[in-house]
Formats: structure tokens, sequence, C-alpha cells
């Protein structure tokens, strides 16, 4: 079976993407434009769940996810860590997440090499946002939020 170009009229093959003829894109409705959707409903933010993890990003544990369940979350090297991160880069308790109104404050505990986000060592407290990068020791973590739940 043969497909006609729209534009020149020369028959390609039924598998062809491009006419043999004029070179014109034989699946029209690969260049049709992408149509703007006005939202629906309210434009407001949900209201914060608490539904948030840790997905590690770089670190020999790369690909391990870390659900931040409770009030308050611990990271660190000390084996009884909610987040157990085991290296030496580490400090046995390095980072506490507690669970504020607007999503987790990060709190550094007095760690050796310090604790970032996106980039910035923390000083004191940070209200972590969903897409947030986190540093600890050498490890990169990446905060996802949910407002529905994981």
């Amino acid at each position: 079976m043969a497909v006609t170009c729209g534009s020149c009229g020369q028959s390609s093959a039924d598998d062809a993407r491009f006419c043999s003829g004029c070179g014109k894109r034989l699946d029209p409705t690969a260049d049709a434009p992408t149509e703007v959707l006005s939202p629906v409903g309210a434009t407001e933010i949900p209201p914060y769940s608490g539904a948030a993890e840790l997905v590690v990003t770089s670190g020999h544990r790369s690909g391990t996810r870390f659900e931040l369940a409770g009030d308050r979350v611990t990271v660190g090297r000390h084996p009884d860590s909610d987040v157990f991160l085991d290296d030496i880069t580490v400090s046995r308790r390095h980072v506490i997440l507690e669970l504020g109104p607007a999503g987790h404050i990060l709190r550094d505990v007095g760690s050796l090499n310090g604790t970032y986000v996106n980039g910035n060592r923390t000083d004191g407290e940070v209200t972590l946002r969903g897409g947030d990068e986190l540093q600890v020791g050498k490890f990169k973590l990446l905060y996802l939020v949910s407002s529905v739940g994981l």
C-alpha cells in the first residue's frame, strides 16, 4: 500500500515518514500545533499533605528512596538514623527534618562537612520545597513532595 503526498502527489511506501519527492512530512498530525489549555477550577496550591521522600541521586546508594514518615526524620551515619547514609563524609547525626506547615524544615545538627541545599551551604533552618537538591557528605538527595500521598 502506498501513501500519497498531499503537497506534490508523489507516491511513497506506507511506512515512509517523509515524501520521497518533496521531503515533506507525510503524517500531518505530527506537525499539528499544541493547544493551550485554560486551567480548570481553583488555581490555589493544595495544602501540604506531609507526603515526601528523599531519593539518592549521587553516591553508592543511588536510586534508593526514603519515605519521610513522621514529624521528625533523622539523617546520618548512625545506624539508628531514619535515613542511614553509611559513608565517612556523613556525620553520625547530620541532619534533622521536621514537618512544618509548609513542608519539611531541614536543620543541620553540627555536621563536620556541612549540609547544602541547591548548592548553598545551610546556616540554621531551611524550609524545603519539592525538587530541592540536598547534599549530605558525598550523597546528593532529591526532595520530592506529593499533594496526594506516596
